[in-house]
C-alpha cells in the first residue's frame, strides 16, 4: 500500500529549464566531485557523498508532490555521488572507463526493464506512486554514473579531449529529438536518450572549464568551476519556485 499510494506528480514538466539545470547540475557533479576527491581523502568523501545522496533523495522521497528546491538538491546530490562512483572505479580500482560505461549501462538497462515489467510505463509523466518514483531515481543514478564514464572514456580513453567530447555529445544530444520530431522516435525513448546523454555533456565542458592547459582546458580549477555552477542552479531553481514555471497548469 505504501509504494502503491497515489501521490501527486513528483517530478518538474519537461521545459527549457529543466534541460538547462539538468546540464549545469552534471557539470557541478564532475567538478565538486573530482574537488573533493582529489583534495581529501577519497574512502571519506564517497562515504559522505553516499550520506549526503541518501538525506536528499529521503526527503525528496517524504514529499507527497513537487517542490523545485527538495528536487533539484536531489538532482544535484546524485550528480556529485554519480561521479565517484563513477570515478572511483577507474582512478583507485584501475579498471578501464570502457569496462566500467559498460558495467554501468548494463546496470541501467536492467533498470529500465525491471521499472517496465512492474509498472509498463517509463514516462516521467506518470510518477505517481512511490514504487515509480524509487525507480526513477534508481534509474538517475545509474545513467549520471553512466553518463561520467562514457564522457571520461571518449576524453581519455579515444583522445577526443574535454572540449571535442563536449562538441561531439553536443551534437549527439540533438540526434533523439531530431529522431522524435521528424522520424516518429516513441517519446519516452527520446527522452531518456537525451537524459543519459546530458551527463557527458556536462561533464565535458566543465572538465574543460578546470583542468589545467596541458590537459586542454582553462584551468579555472575545479573549486571555482563547482562554485560558479551551484550558484547558476541555484539562480534557476529560485526562478522556478517563484514562478512555478515548471509546474503543469490544470487542464
Amino acid at each position: 500500500m505504501f509504494l502503491t499510494a497515489t501521490l501527486a506528480k513528483k517530478v518538474p514538466e519537461l521545459t527549457l529549464y529543466f534541460w538547462i539545470i539538468k546540464v549545469l547540475t552534471t557539470g557541478m557533479g564532475e567538478a565538486m566531485s573530482d574537488f573533493f576527491v582529489h583534495t581529501y581523502n577519497p574512502y571519506l568523501v564517497v562515504l559522505l557523498g553516499a550520506l549526503a545522496l541518501g538525506i536528499a533523495v529521503l526527503w525528496q522521497l517524504a514529499l507527497r508532490g513537487y517542490n523545485a528546491w527538495v528536487y533539484w538538491l536531489a538532482v544535484s546530490m546524485v550528480a556529485v555521488f554519480g561521479t565517484m562512483a563513477a570515478g572511483i572505479v577507474h582512478v583507485y580500482m584501475g579498471i578501464p572507463y570502457i569496462f566500467s560505461a559498460t558495467f554501468y549501462a548494463t546496470v541501467t538497462a536492467a533498470i529500465f526493464v525491471l521499472w517496465y515489467l512492474s509498472e509498463r510505463t517509463l514516462s516521467v509523466h506518470s510518477i505517481f506512486t512511490r514504487r515509480r518514483e524509487a525507480f526513477y531515481w534508481a534509474a538517475v543514478l545509474a545513467t549520471f554514473a553512466m553518463g561520467t564514464a562514457v564522457g571520461d572514456m571518449t576524453a581519455v580513453t579515444f583522445n577526443f579531449g574535454f572540449f571535442g567530447s563536449g562538441i561531439f555529445f553536443a551534437v549527439l544530444i540533438a540526434i533523439p529529438a531530431v529522431a522524435h520530431r521528424f522520424f516518429r522516435l516513441n517519446e519516452i525513448v527520446a527522452f531518456w536518450i537525451a537524459y543519459i546523454i546530458t551527463r557527458p555533456l556536462g561533464a565535458s565542458f566543465a572538465d574543460w572549464l578546470a583542468v589545467p592547459a596541458y590537459q586542454g582546458g582553462l584551468n579555472l580549477g575545479k573549486g571555482a568551476v563547482s562554485i560558479a555552477l551551484w550558484v547558476l542552479i541555484g539562480a534557476f531553481v529560485a526562478y522556478l519556485a517563484f514562478t512555478r514555471k515548471d509546474v503543469a497548469t490544470p487542464g
